[in-house]
């Protein structure tokens, strides 16, 4: 196994973990942005305020986008036995 081969993996797995988790950051990012708005314009600080629907809209954006992560996994694992078959690992 070459220096290339393993930069390769090493590129792939880095874009396959970003693609895999940019939906929920950026659905994170997102409500916590509208959230931190509304608690600017109303004055309200309450912790549970912040908390609460962050979490709700986390596991929901995880839950609809569970396939896509995990054909963005398939064709990660799937380039890898292809360079495992074809002797560059």
């Amino acid at each position: 196994m070459d220096a290339v081969s393993t930069y390769e993996i090493i590129r792939l797995t880095i874009m396959a973990v970003l693609a895999g988790s940019a939906p929920v950051l950026a659905v994170a990012l997102l409500v916590g942005l509208v959230i931190a708005f509304v608690q600017a314009l109303t004055q309200i600080q309450e912790m549970t305020l912040t908390f609460v629907p962050k979490i709700v809209a986390i596991f929901a954006t995880l839950a609809f986008s569970l396939p896509f992560i995990f054909g963005t996994l398939s064709r990660l694992s799937a380039q890898i036995f292809d360079l495992i078959a074809s002797g560059s690992v």
